[in-house]
């Protein structure tokens, strides 16, 4: 379990080919790493994964095949957020995050909104009614508050902060980002479904 609030960008060095998927090395930056041990989780770009080795400011993962397909970004080198799990007693300075990415989506625009950034994203289809206006939305990993929703299209601002801590910046129409839906929003979809 996670948070949303990103505590470190970090590079994915080396992607290794797996019978089933990849092994990602990653290079953590500012992470502090002395209490990660082996098989631990860390948030990679709003991606759960588990630590399969640890070495000189780095740390391995492997992908399964079946994460490959459902993310963006976890195939290729290049930054990511990162975010280590949650602990008893751990602030929760965002929102419950699972690590488990939804979908896909698209970024529309990536715009000046006074001294912040307004990003609007489209959505998959099957993901866009879990979106809520002042709902909450992981979006590479970061935690977010959605200001505005049409159709399958949302709206977050992102402030000064969020830009110069996270790989948010890098953003630009066309870029693909990892969602991640409001935890709440899956059970009460089944609590409804279910007689």
């Amino acid at each position: 379990m996670f948070t949303g609030i990103v505590q470190a960008v970090g590079r994915i060095e080396t992607v290794a080919p797996l019978a089933k998927g990849v092994r990602l090395s990653v290079d953590v930056g500012v992470l502090d790493t002395a209490d990660v041990a082996f098989g631990d989780s860390i948030c990679v770009q709003g991606c759960c994964l588990t630590v399969v080795a640890i070495a000189g400011g780095k740390l391995t993962f492997d992908v399964s095949r079946e994460t490959l397909d459902c993310t963006i970004g976890l195939d290729r080198p290049g930054h990511v957020n990162l975010e280590k799990s949650l602990a008893l007693g751990d602030k929760l300075g965002g929102h419950l995050v699972t690590g488990h990415v939804d979908g896909v989506g698209e970024v529309r625009a990536f715009e000046d909104a006074g001294e912040s950034r307004l990003l609007r994203v489209r959505v998959p289809q099957e993901l866009a009614r879990y979106v809520a206006r002042k709902g909450s939305i992981c979006i590479d990993g970061v935690s977010l508050t959605v200001n505005r929703v049409a159709g399958s299209e949302f709206e977050v601002n992102l402030i000064p902060h969020t830009l110069e801590v996270t790989t948010l910046k890098r953003l630009a129409p066309g870029t693909q980002v990892n969602l991640e839906i409001d935890l709440l929003a899956r059970y009460v979809e089944r609590m409804l479904a279910v007689p």
